[in-house]
């Protein structure tokens, strides 16, 4: 059976799966419910200097992007830090890491970029017995107008600093937080990395406004006919933070980090792609908020269940394993040719295929008299249009062309160089060899 336990810089867990700073980690009752329900660890909501609490709006905090069957597709956060005081934090941290000693509690911190400030918390932290602190560089609303969050998490040289300040007062691991607000993610990572950093996560929210109410002509959610911009986050920010990940496992600058993914990860599979493009847990906040914290039940025995089937035995066997197969464009193999192909048993006839090819994209597919679909193939240049609309799971599929036949839409040979051939599914020799 699959280990699923996690060293993560230093730090165990029985699982892979923490809870991400937000507010399903804002307290003691919270967290304690989160660790028995199955969760491995928790980033506690970002803490702030001792002094006066912020105080959070008592309206609506959250906007949402739905699908089309009112499945949620992200949402949109308002709220601040945590607005409980400083202390009752600090005990209540310090309480549940005492009854949870086998379980992760990382907590996350925001104060102002001054030395003094950061001197100042950190042996508070450190009093609690918690694992570790993730710096929270990446807020975009709300504390970055006040000169926090992302308003230092955009300046490489201030994360740089107050990594290092933080490595200087605080003994155990350092995680930074890093913004997606910003055109190349690898500076600020490169930049933790050389303030000592043992470790980042990502991504925090997105910059965002999800809707506007068309009657009050104001942003959702509204607060006394006021919207503002927020956090963005869910299933639809994942392509976006897997991007970001990716670039800092491969960059030469940063590769190496210990990465922490962080954004729309909802089911085991969001997470074993995480992991196989470098990360060394994932931490989890929109599924929990929709579905409530047994949700990561669901995801304990799918990752278990999948790594059996595949043989891992643990979180390393797979760990960055996509990461060398992630390149730039001009590094791709433009020998490879592909073309669609409709499973005549499978399609019903809907014609989706049919018309994002003949009105969008390049006229291959034909549709007979009595609506049956067929592909062109001396037009289909295995664009992927076709398979991504199709309403049916393998119905469409793309196969590829055998070295040494001939492209009927441009007339040349298949060059034979193109990789992985020799084990292709549709190499009849490889087929035999099997």
């Amino acid at each position: 059976m699959a280990d699923l336990t996690t060293d993560f810089i230093g730090i165990k867990s029985p699982n892979p799966f923490w809870l991400a700073s937000a507010p399903p980690t804002d307290k003691e009752y919270n967290v304690r419910r989160a660790f028995e329900a199955g969760w491995g660890g928790v980033v506690w909501k970002t803490l702030g200097s001792e002094g006066p609490p912020v105080v959070n709006v008592n309206g609506p905090r959250y906007g949402a992007v739905y699908g089309a069957d009112r499945r949620l597709l992200g949402l949109n956060n308002i709220e601040l830090i945590t607005d409980r005081d400083l202390f009752t934090n600090l005990e209540e941290i310090k309480r549940v890491k005492a009854d949870y000693p086998d379980r992760a509690i990382i907590v996350s911190l925001m104060v102002p970029c001054e030395e003094e400030a950061w001197k100042a918390i950190l042996p508070l932290v450190e009093d609690t017995g918690a694992d570790g602190i993730e710096l929270n560089f990446g807020c975009p609303h709300g504390m970055s107008e006040r000169g926090m969050g992302a308003a230092v998490g955009q300046v490489p040289e201030y994360i740089e600093m107050v990594t290092r300040w933080c490595k200087q007062y605080y003994s155990k691991p350092v995680i930074v937080k890093l913004t997606p607000n910003i055109t190349d993610i690898r500076k600020p990572a490169a930049a933790a990395k050389a303030g000592g950093a043992d470790a980042v996560s990502l991504i925090n929210t997105i910059n965002s406004i999800t809707s506007v109410n068309l009657d009050t002509m104001s942003p959702e959610p509204s607060i006394d006919g006021k919207g503002s911009h927020g956090g963005y986050c869910g299933p639809a920010v994942k392509p976006i933070a897997m991007s970001m990940v990716s670039e800092i496992a491969r960059d030469p600058e940063t590769r190496g980090i210990p990465i922490s993914g962080i954004g729309g990860v909802t089911t085991w599979r969001d997470a074993a792609e995480f992991i196989t493009l470098g990360c060394g847990n994932v931490q989890v906040c929109t599924a929990a908020m929709t579905y409530g914290f047994k949700i990561v039940q669901e995801m304990i025995s799918g990752l278990s269940d999948w790594m059996d089937s595949k043989g891992h035995t643990s979180i390393e066997d797979f760990k960055g394993a996509a990461v060398p197969n992630v390149t730039d464009w001009n590094q791709l193999n433009l020998n490879y040719i592909a073309k669609a192909k409709i499973d005549q048993d499978l399609c019903i006839s809907c014609g989706r295929c049919f018309a994002a090819c003949e009105d969008t994209s390049h006229q291959a597919i034909a549709m007979s008299e009595n609506r049956a679909f067929s592909v062109i193939d001396a037009e289909c240049v295995a664009c992927n249009l076709c398979v991504n609309v199709c309403p049916v799971e393998n119905c469409i599929t793309m196969e590829a062309m055998a070295p040494g036949t001939t492209d009927p839409r441009t007339g040349k040979m298949v060059q034979p160089d193109y990789a992985n051939w020799t084990t292709h599914p549709n190499n009849p020799s490889a087929t035999a060899a099997e």
